[in-house]
């Protein structure tokens, strides 16, 4: 039996907050660091900011790194998604990256993928040595929830990449991707597998943080959001993206909070969590794990 995967947690959501969780891992990333996190669509009224990823972005001296999209938007083209980025005030402060920006794509490799064989991803991933995924963990129309997993897997993946693993597989063409979509465990593996590749690319210097704020049952790729349905619950931090996942769904189901109803039913109704069985399948990492509340400490 795997020993338990050590998560962190702090029911405090500031800039100093993040920077303060993530030194409980006792890691310093190499640098250069790419910070990958959720820029916002157009629109959307509940992604997380700039202003509290500040501090944290400075600690580790990293570049906010985001890829283009595969449906329509703001962030579907390099032009548009860089001119978002900057109505969104990201480039105020940090150094911004649109990593597929240039062709061609990075190829990762999955050998053990249950239902991809590669992974097409921002070809400027090469010019990191070290990546923090900070995820904003909510709803997601399609995955049921969006956490670290999502990030690393859709996240990471170019645009013809997000086609790949929403097509699980069949094609890389954005035009081709909606009208013949997979079965739903099939999407959802494809993520799994996805994420495998880049957590592998960077293994030992990788991390992740898990912000639960702003809790909607849609994601910050919404346009048009739903509003939230929970209260704010905290903010995780660790270097095992099942674990941090895995802790961050528990934390819903075992909520007092009556709005959770909504968030489980859109998770169950999309078969969100099969990403965490996936993903340790691939030994992504642990489904067992000790959350560690450093507001007590």
């Amino acid at each position: 039996m795997k020993e338990k995967t050590k998560v962190y947690f702090t029911k405090e959501i500031t800039s100093a907050s993040l920077v303060k969780i993530y030194e409980k891992l006792g890691i310093e990333l190499k640098e250069p660091v790419a910070v990958k996190l959720h820029s916002g669509e157009e629109g959307n009224q509940n992604y997380l900011g700039p202003e509290l990823m500040k501090d944290i972005i400075a600690r580790v001296n990293g570049t906010v790194v985001e890829c283009n999209t595969a449906y329509e938007g703001e962030r579907n083209s390099t032009e548009k998604h860089n001119k978002l980025m900057t109505k969104h005030g990201w480039d105020k402060y940090y150094k911004v990256d649109i990593m597929d920006s240039e062709k061609p794509d990075k190829i990762l490799e999955v050998p053990n993928g249950k239902v991809i064989k590669k992974n097409y991803v921002g070809k400027h991933l090469d010019n990191y040595n070290s990546m923090l995924v900070i995820s904003h963990f909510k709803g997601h129309p399609m995955g049921g929830f969006g956490g670290a997993l999502k990030q690393l897997s859709i996240g990471v993946a170019s645009s013809a990449g997000k086609a790949y693993i929403h097509s699980a597989g069949r094609t890389t063409d954005m035009n081709d991707l909606w009208d013949d979509l997979p079965k739903q465990d099939s999407f959802i593996e494809a993520m799994a597998d996805a994420a495998s590749s880049v957590h592998n690319k960077f293994k030992g210097n990788i991390a992740y943080i898990n912000i639960m704020k702003n809790i909607s049952v849609d994601c910050d790729c919404c346009s048009e959001a739903e509003d939230p349905c929970m209260k704010d619950i905290g903010v995780l931090a660790g270097i095992d993206p099942v674990a941090i996942d895995k802790a961050c769904l528990d934390l819903v189901y075992n909520s007092n909070d009556k709005g959770k109803e909504k968030l489980i039913k859109r998770i169950e109704t999309r078969h969100g969590n099969h990403i965490i069985d996936s993903a340790y399948n691939l030994n992504v990492g642990n489904i067992e794990y000790k959350l560690i509340n450093i507001d007590n400490i």
